[in-house]
């Protein structure tokens, strides 16, 4: 093994590979996934599931279609932006899946759908280079209510803009544009929906049955913008989401998803670029973000709603930029009540970030375990906290259902700026954050470096913070 350098050249090497990353970031351009910073021994300490996602990846395989062609224009479908063309949508995708299957065709225009568009299997909705569809702005379009996640705990609500219920064999694909439109009107549910809120999160609480959990006309809940409730074999690759009322893409209960090579531009306020909620084997790659709030989050249901149900396991992001984030880059939560295991985030940058790098985000009323996190390779600008681990959110304490964390690995992270802090772990006395492992990270400035507490087990490698080697307390 080669000696270790001084303290010194570590400093210098690093400040010249965070100058010289950063800038590839500004440029848009990536970096290497290994050799980031220099490295030292890895802990030899026993993970709670698997430390490479090779497994996983070998699971998930994108769905093919058949070579037939239904172009929507054949259905009456018109490029003028003024004409509906959501009875067009339906017929071509309703042909589409009688037939066996196929692609759906967009061809380049301007396109209006005033409602939803519904997805059946073995179609594969594409929207050409050039092709633009606007989605209406009338509520009363996106009814009937239909099975939804609302803020992860299901109900009966307005349709998703885009939404496909225990289908297979699913896509949307194509170098076009969906424009949800949001800041025409639904961004003004926003200050409406609290009375909705409340009364879902409370019918969550006492698990009132799912029938009578009806939301939709004369209430303001507003609908996500692309949602696939329990389908399998799922792909959305290529195209650009913009204006979204809520959150972007939102696979819910989904198995085998591919999310490859989207733009998601803002929407509202809400406006999460892809939130996994209770999936199993997805894959997140080569996308880029820029949203009014997380990036990318991973759910799990909302409090007893979600307990004992379905976890969201399995998931890999990789090669991803974020833009900007008036959030978080990269969350678990905060509903994350049905467990969260074995994810992994790799060779990714971002931009400004309002909030957290990386943030584990939950409360003593939700419940749930976060395990076996994998972080390698992330790269940042400026951001409020670089991890942050937090069983306090919405400063809710005390209550009696703490949060589990465990086996958490962050390695190869570098950043400009965190502005609070630069590292922090604080668990609760009742279920300690139990492992976390950091090695070849590099802070250059923090406003201060860690905050630990009631954490057990934190191993420290190679971590420099403010230019210099920081090392995990003792105790």
């Amino acid at each position: 093994m080669a000696p270790h350098k001084s303290e010194p050249d570590h400093r210098i090497g690093r400040r010249q590979l965070l100058a010289g990353a950063l800038v590839g970031l500004a440029a848009g351009v990536g970096f290497p996934a290994a050799g980031l910073l220099p490295g030292r021994v890895q802990s030899k300490k026993p993970a709670v599931g698997p430390s490479d996602p090779s497994e996983i990846l070998a699971r998930i395989r994108p769905p093919r279609f058949p070579n037939r062609v239904f172009d929507v224009r054949e259905y009456g479908a018109a490029r003028d932006g003024e004409t509906d063309c959501r009875p067009a949508f339906a017929r071509a995708i309703g042909e589409c899946h009688e037939r066996g299957g196929g692609r759906v065709i967009v061809p380049a225009g301007t396109y209006l759908c005033n409602g939803p568009i519904h997805l059946a299997g073995d179609v594969n909705f594409h929207l050409e280079d050039g092709a633009t569809v606007r989605f209406g702005t009338n509520p009363a379009d996106y009814l009937p209510p239909v099975l939804v996640r609302w803020e992860s705990t299901r109900c009966y609500n307005y349709s998703p803009l885009i939404y496909a219920f225990q289908q297979q064999n699913i896509a949307i694909t194509g170098k076009g544009t969906l424009d949800g439109q949001a800041q025409i009107f639904w961004g003004d549910w926003k200050l409406k929906q609290t009375k909705d809120q409340a009364l879902l999160r409370d019918m969550g609480a006492k698990r009132v049955p799912l029938e009578r959990r009806l939301f939709g006309d004369g209430h303001h809940l507003r609908p996500t913008f692309c949602e696939f409730y329990d389908c399998r074999n799922v792909l959305i690759e290529g195209v650009t989401l913009k204006r979204s009322p809520f959150w972007t893409v939102h696979p819910v209960f989904c198995t085998n998803v591919t999310i490859s090579g989207i733009r998601v531009l803002p929407g509202t306020t809400n406006d999460d670029g892809c939130d996994p909620d209770s999936c199993r084997d997805v894959l997140i790659e080569d996308c880029v973000f820029e949203t009014s709030d997380d990036n990318i989050s991973i759910k799990a249901g909302r409090d007893q709603d979600a307990w004992g149900g379905r976890p969201c396991e399995n998931v890999v992001i990789r090669r991803c930029r974020g833009v900007r984030s008036r959030a978080n880059a990269y969350a678990i939560g905060s509903e994350m009540s049905g467990d969260v295991r074995n994810l992994f985030i790799l060779d990714s940058a971002v931009g400004e970030v309002d909030g957290n790098l990386v943030a584990i985000k939950s409360n003593s009323d939700r419940g749930g375990t976060v395990e076996n996190i994998w972080v390698r390779g992330l790269m940042a600008g400026a951001c409020e906290t670089c991890i942050q681990l937090q069983t306090d959110y919405k400063g809710v304490q005390d209550h009696p259902y703490p949060p589990q964390y465990r086996s958490l690995h962050f390695e190869k992270l570098a950043c400009r700026t965190a502005r609070r802090s630069a590292i922090r772990s604080v668990g609760t006395a009742a279920k300690p954050i139990d492992g976390v492992y950091l090695k070849d990270i590099a802070i250059e400035t923090a406003a201060s470096d860690i905050e630990i507490a009631n954490t057990r087990q934190i191993e420290m490698r190679n971590v420099t913070i403010n230019g210099r080697l920081v090392r995990a307390p003792e105790g």
